[in-house]
Formats: structure tokens, C-alpha cells, sequence
């Protein structure tokens, strides 16, 4: 890796971020955190009661970015064949018939399922392979989907009536999940100001499919020290409550720990953090930032968790703090 191409990602990132900003008003976290998750080359989650600009945020990203875009409005009557399409029979010019596969909205570089919750299981499931593999299969034949391929789903929250809690295999493939909170006084006040005028604000596509896939293949070339990296693994370690080194915590109120997805998610967005920063390692902090998008979709409450209304983001602060304690006082548990 060069200072060069390093500094070239710096460049690209804060033009793609001041663009989205010209539309998105606050939020700073969520849009930089949604562009770890593009770097990254992971999907991400966002979460939030209607009106927050979950949807605007994504539209206006696709439209910074020169990349075929499409939406999918989750409804509680949509079929998997309107993910991804379906094979038709078409005739000839000379009258012969035969099967054609019509592409359906996932065949774009970025895709906004919008409300996904709002679907049944059996239609939120037709985005896992194409979420995984980067293929969608139809009639026995694989399809190679656009690369870049990058899913941004919106849900409200599960307890909202008419929604349909996301299986825990689909939520594991998100790198990320992000809750977009309420805007502040001021922000509001700005929001008001822009969306109530006559003219509206445009952006400028300032990065196409290439420089993504090369952002992309720059970001996994930055290095990572064995201790940060088994740093990352004991934090995903220590949310299994029946690991030997599991705080009390976790022993306490979780049933199930993080996947092996989740260590991704913390050295992939440590890596972009790290990029973005000017800085070509890794460092604990970069993983301690980027912990709760990474974990919180990937932990489940036992019963008393659950009972006492045990706040999961709460719960992956206090793993991480006997995470860093354990690593400062050097224990072996951790390599274990």
C-alpha cells in the first residue's frame, strides 16, 4: 500500500460524505457509518420509527454514486419472484416459444429494501443468497447479481404492529445495523428549512463502480497487529456465555453470542476506520468504535435478559470494558 492510494481514499470518502451531507441534515454517525459498510463491501441494517430519513439517506447515496440503483417497497403480499425475478415465455419471430429469465429489482449495484420487516419470512429470505454469494439462483440456474453489490435495508422497529422480526440467518448477513435516532432541535429546525422551500438540493455522482471495487480491495490490504486482532476475537468471544472467559454479564442475560461474521465486521470496519484516518494499521479503538453496529443484531437475550428489558448496546459496552481490562492485564484466556 502507497501514501498515495491512501490518500486518494481519504479524498473519496469526505467528497462521497460532504455530498450526502448537502441532503441529510445530522445523522453524522449514521452516514459514516453507512459508508464503513459500503467500504467495507458489507450490507447494513437501519432501524427507526417512519420519518427519520432512513430512505432519503439511501437515495441520496445512489445518487452520488454512478451505479445502477433500484428500490423494493416490502409489503406484506410480495413474493420472492418479485426480488428476483422470473422466467417467461417469450415467442420468436417465428413462433417458436421458449423460456426467458426477466431480471428482477436485485439485479442492480444498489439495492433499498425499503420496510423489509414488512414481508413474510419466506420473501425476506430470497435476498439471503444474493446477500452472501453475490448470485440468485431461478429455476436451477445461477445468476451472477452486479458488483459491486451493496443492500441497504430499512425496518421499523419489531415492535411496531405489521412487521415480521427478521430471522436471525438474514440478520447475520448484514455487516452492520444502525438505529437512526430522532434529529435534535436544530437539526430539526434545518430539516424544516430544506424540505419546506421551493428549490430543492441536487448532489453530484462523485464515484463510480471502479473506484468503490478499488476502495474495496484497498481497505483489506491494511494491515492488523496479532494483538488487535485478538482483540476483535475475544470481544466475539466473550458475547458466548459458555465460553470459559465469558464475563458475568454475558453468562447472565445472553443465550446466544456473535457468528464469526461479527470478528469480520469489527477488523473490516477497523480497517476502513483506520484507512480513513490516514493510518495503515488497525488500533483497538478503531474496533471499539465500530463494536455496536457490528454486535447488536448478533446477540439474543435468554429469558431473564429478555424479562428485565436488558439493553443489548449496554450489554456489548460492558463486554468490551472486561474485554480491554482482560487484554490490558494480559490474560490467556483470550488466546484460548
Amino acid at each position: 500500500m502507497t501514501e498515495e492510494r491512501a490518500t486518494a481514499f481519504v479524498r473519496g470518502y469526505e467528497r462521497l460524505n460532504r455530498e450526502v451531507h448537502k441532503v441529510i441534515v445530522g445523522h453524522d454517525e449514521i452516514v459514516d457509518q453507512v459508508l464503513v459498510g459500503l467500504f467495507a463491501g458489507g450490507h447494513v441494517l437501519l432501524e427507526g420509527v417512519p420519518g427519520l430519513g432512513k430512505t432519503l439517506l439511501v437515495r441520496t447515496l445512489a445518487s452520488c454514486l454512478d451505479l445502477t440503483f433500484s428500490r423494493i417497497q416490502f409489503t406484506p403480499d410480495l413474493m420472492p419472484a418479485d426480488i428476483i425475478g422470473t422466467n417467461i415465455i417469450v415467442e420468436d419471430v417465428e413462433g417458436r416459444r421458449h423460456f426467458q429469465f426477466e431480471r428482477g429489482p436485485i439485479f442492480a449495484h444498489i439495492l433499498l429494501a425499503d420496510e423489509v420487516n414488512r414481508a413474510t419470512p419466506k420473501t425476506q429470505s430470497a435476498l439471503l443468497e444474493g446477500m452472501q454469494e453475490g448470485n440468485s439462483t431461478v429455476a436451477g440456474v445461477s445468476h451472477r447479481l452486479p458488483h459491486p453489490f451493496f443492500v441497504l435495508a430499512t425496518q421499523n422497529p419489531i415492535e411496531m404492529e405489521g412487521t415480521y422480526p427478521l430471522p436471525e440467518a438474514q440478520l447475520d448477513r448484514f455487516l452492520f445495523k444502525l438505529r437512526v435516532r430522532y434529529p435534535a432541535l436544530e437539526e430539526l429546525n434545518e430539516i424544516i428549512e430544506r424540505t419546506t422551500r421551493r428549490e430543492e438540493t441536487g448532489v453530484e455522482r462523485v464515484m463510480d463502480g471502479g473506484e468503490v471495487v478499488h476502495f474495496r480491495e484497498l481497505v483489506r490490504e491494511v494491515p492488523i497487529a496479532s494483538h488487535v486482532r485478538a482483540f476483535a476475537s475475544a470481544v466475539v468471544m466473550a458475547t458466548h456465555p459458555q465460553w470459559e472467559g465469558a464475563p458475568d454479564v454475558t453468562r447472565r442475560y445472553l443465550r446466544y453470542g456473535a457468528s464469526p461474521r461479527a470478528a469480520q465486521a469489527l477488523v473490516l470496519g477497523g480497517k476502513v476506520l483506520a484507512l480513513r484516518a490516514g493510518r495503515f494499521n488497525v488500533s483497538i479503538e478503531d474496533l471499539k468504535t465500530i463494536a455496536l453496529p457490528a454486535l447488536r443484531h448478533r446477540i439474543i437475550m435468554n429469558f431473564e435478559g429478555e424479562a428485565e428489558g436488558v439493553d443489548g448496546d449496554r450489554l456489548i459496552s460492558e463486554v468490551l470494558e472486561s474485554a480491554e481490562q482482560a487484554s490490558r492485564e494480559g490474560k490467556e484466556v483470550f488466546l484460548r
